[in-house]
């Protein structure tokens, strides 16, 4: 080839060199070992070499899934962290901004706050369930019942108010004081039966707080009486407006009817009826006090009774009153239900002529749809 060069005129002929390796050390040794080397150096030398080689590869590979595992980490952290943020956003806007009233809102709305005193109807001649003895105390699973409520919506004992009422007084929910006055009652916790009908007619029940059976009783020497027909015929005595009366006209049973269960067992001392058919749960607590008198038969109906708090046309008490009870059935720490049911319907029962009376658990009530911050609710 020939070139020019800008500093002579003449031609010039490029030479080449030939090409040398560089005087690398290692790659010396590769190519020209010295003599004194044997083989199998040489093989033990290339085999360290390569095992060097793989661990430097592996410790990199180590590596790199160290690091995608931390920053997997890292990332589901991180998510986690937007995830919880954003559920504590949305439970903080439900409870401060929307969503179901909270307990204050509730006793607003009831007007619970500007009661000085609670007024509750109940019955006054039912051994057991609710009675209002000579010295003024009164007593009994439904007076238990009432005292339960009214210690959670805030109100002490000695400012809760019982009056007595008649079976027909309960829908309307007025009674009468010891003068004759008529008393408008905030609730009544009366053996009062949750039925379609009565809801119909506009009564406003919280959840059923017993389950009871209705029963028959009878003075002692009383033929048997295992079921509803072997009244076919009979005197009946039950109280007005009890869910028993449809069952006895079935059979054909002559029915009497009175506003309190002491006038039908006046009635049946008195031999102008032949047996009075009510609740299991009032009728057991006359035949314990007078154990000697009385024979109480159990009718193996499947029907159940399921007594509720009457609250008026007040949806918000309706919510605090259902509050209560959920507590009770829900909260193992609280056992106010299994002591009532213990000391005043559980002693009754006659060991030797067992009857049904209610069941031993209370029923379960479905949890009310009530604001709480996370830190004001017991329950969780």
């Amino acid at each position: 080839m020939v070139e020019r060069d800008d500093r002579d005129t003449g031609p010039r002929v490029r030479r080449f060199r030939q090409w040398t390796p560089p005087d690398l050390p290692w790659l010396r040794r590769r190519i020209m070992p010295p003599p004194d080397v044997t083989p199998e150096e040489i093989a033990s030398r290339d085999i360290a070499e390569q095992e060097i080689f793989e661990e430097a590869i592996e410790e990199v590979q180590l590596r790199s899934v160290a690091d995608w595992e931390y920053r997997f980490r890292a990332w589901r952290l991180a998510g986690l962290g937007l995830l919880l943020v954003l559920v504590l956003a949305v439970t903080m806007s439900r409870l401060l901004v929307g969503g179901p009233p909270s307990v204050t809102e509730l006793r607003e709305q009831a007007g619970v706050d500007t009661w000085t005193t609670l007024n509750i109807g109940v019955k006054d001649d039912q051994y057991g369930v609710a009675f209002h003895n000579p010295d003024g105390k009164w007593a009994g699973f439904d007076i238990d019942i009432a005292l339960m409520v009214a210690e959670d919506l805030g109100f002490r004992r000695d400012d809760v108010r019982f009056y007595g009422l008649e079976s027909e007084d309960r829908a309307r929910m007025q009674a009468i004081d010891a003068k004759g006055n008529p008393v408008p009652v905030q609730l009544v916790i009366a053996s009062y039966s949750v039925t379609e009908e009565r809801k119909a007619s506009g009564v406003h029940f919280s959840a059923p707080y017993l389950h009871t059976e209705q029963s028959v009783i009878t003075l002692k020497g009383h033929s048997s009486v295992s079921a509803l027909q072997d009244l076919t015929g009979k005197r009946v005595c039950t109280l007005s407006t009890s869910t028993s009366q449809s069952a006895l006209d079935d059979v054909e049973a002559i029915v009497t009817r009175k506003n309190r269960v002491r006038e039908c067992f006046a009635e049946l001392d008195a031999g102008k009826v032949d047996a009075i058919s009510t609740d299991a749960a009032i009728l057991a607590g006359w035949k314990h006090k007078f154990p000697g008198k009385y024979t109480h038969w159990d009718l193996g109906l499947e029907k159940v009774e399921r007594w509720g708090v009457n609250v008026g046309d007040n949806p918000a008490l309706e919510t605090l009153v259902n509050l209560t009870l959920y507590r009770s059935y829900a909260d193992p720490a609280d056992d106010r239900w299994e002591r009532a049911y213990q000391e005043h319907l559980q002693s009754e029962i006659d060991l030797d002529e067992p009857v049904p009376i209610a069941e031993g658990m209370q029923p379960r009530v479905e949890r009310p749809d009530v604001r709480h911050l996370p830190w004001e609710d017991p329950l969780g």
